[in-house]
């Protein structure tokens, strides 16, 4: 049917898990995402995933499943074309967050407005405050 996700449930000491909880506050994200992230790692490298502090972290090399040596921790290298894709995205996103929000705040007044109508009626022309012919206004009755 499909690939479902399975539930994993076990205990943690006090100590260990107020760790876990600063380790997600730290990183923003939910302390299941912090679970989920290591699940994946452990399963990507076969078991073979080291949990080591931030400050006890040197770089290193370790040897690949080829016997090939790698740095630890990984590094990969990124093109700046793709940083700058990355900083315009998420510049267009926050424009259209703005957007969406200004959008609501104007559904939410005319919302506002047409509770507000004691005959429950609405002019056209007084939903954009402007009145810029003066033709008989239109009712939506």
């Amino acid at each position: 049917m499909g690939n479902k996700n399975k539930t994993i449930s076990f205990r943690v000491n006090e100590d260990a898990f107020e760790a876990l909880q600063s380790i997600a506050e730290e990183r923003d994200i939910s302390l299941s995402a912090v679970f989920r992230d290591y699940v994946d790692q452990l399963v990507e490298h076969d078991g073979q995933v080291e949990v080591v502090p931030e400050t006890e972290l040197e770089a290193r090399t370790v040897k690949d499943d080829d016997g090939e040596d790698i740095s630890f921790p990984p590094t990969v290298e990124v093109p700046k074309r793709f940083i700058r894709e990355h900083e315009r995205l998420e510049l267009e996103a926050e424009h259209l967050r703005e957007q969406l929000d200004e959008y609501k705040g104007y559904v939410n007044d005319l919302q506002d407005r047409l509770e507000d109508e004691e005959e429950e009626i609405l002019l056209l022309d007084e939903l954009d405050g402007e009145n810029e012919d003066d033709d008989e206004p239109y009712q939506l009755r």
